[in-house]
């Protein structure tokens, strides 16, 4: 058997040479919805750090008590649950917020981010390993989704978190906060990212 990366590893993979959306490819649904702002793309971001790394925690706990044919029914239930908690937790203390991000934060609990963590690390590592993959890959999508998101805010409104940042004479991109903004801005950032990494 393979030996598994120490926790240290699973953290610093996570945030660049194995980053969930540039990298994996993975959580692209939620990536493209929520990326029209700074905050709905932090708010998403903080709700994937606070299931990934719950679900990573306790499917660890349990690892020993998996079985092969139930695993995956397991991760689901593990993720739901919290997906609840951080749901609910919107709803009470940040509704316009829960409002605007409408379906994908329960969607959270298929996003392929979380299960792909629970099977490839969570249920095969140590609770410290497995919070320390969670935490890196975390910041790696919140990299990611900050990354998308400034450049969509900045071009299509001239702000960022509500504040300009671009003289009132520059004209507004409202295709960026569109959805094909969403589309054009992941398609270059993602040929970046690749063309970066080949020339390394």
């Amino acid at each position: 058997m393979a030996e598994q990366p120490t926790a240290s590893e699973r953290f610093i993979q996570g945030i660049l040479p194995e980053n969930p959306v540039y990298r994996q490819v993975l959580g692209l649904c939620p990536t493209l919805a929520v990326t029209n702002g700074m905050k709905p793309a932090m708010t998403m971001a903080g709700a994937v750090l606070f299931v990934l790394v719950c679900s990573n925690i306790i499917t660890s706990l349990i690892r020993g008590l998996l079985k092969p044919h139930l695993r995956i029914i397991v991760f689901t239930l593990t993720i739901a649950t919290f997906v609840t908690i951080a749901d609910r937790f919107l709803a009470a203390f940040m509704y316009d917020m829960s409002k605007a991000l409408g379906p994908y934060i329960p969607l959270i609990i298929v996003n392929c981010i979380i299960i792909c963590r629970c099977e490839v690390c969570a249920s095969k590592q140590g609770v410290f390993t497995a919070a320390s993959d969670a935490v890196g890959q975390s910041l790696g999508y919140a990299l990611a989704l900050s990354s998308i998101a400034i450049v969509r805010e900045v071009l299509g409104t001239g702000m960022i978190f509500g504040y300009r940042v671009l003289p009132e004479a520059w004209p507004d991109w409202s295709i960026m906060i569109l959805p094909p903004g969403a589309f054009l801005t992941l398609g270059l950032l993602m040929g970046t990212v690749n063309w970066f990494s080949e020339r390394k």
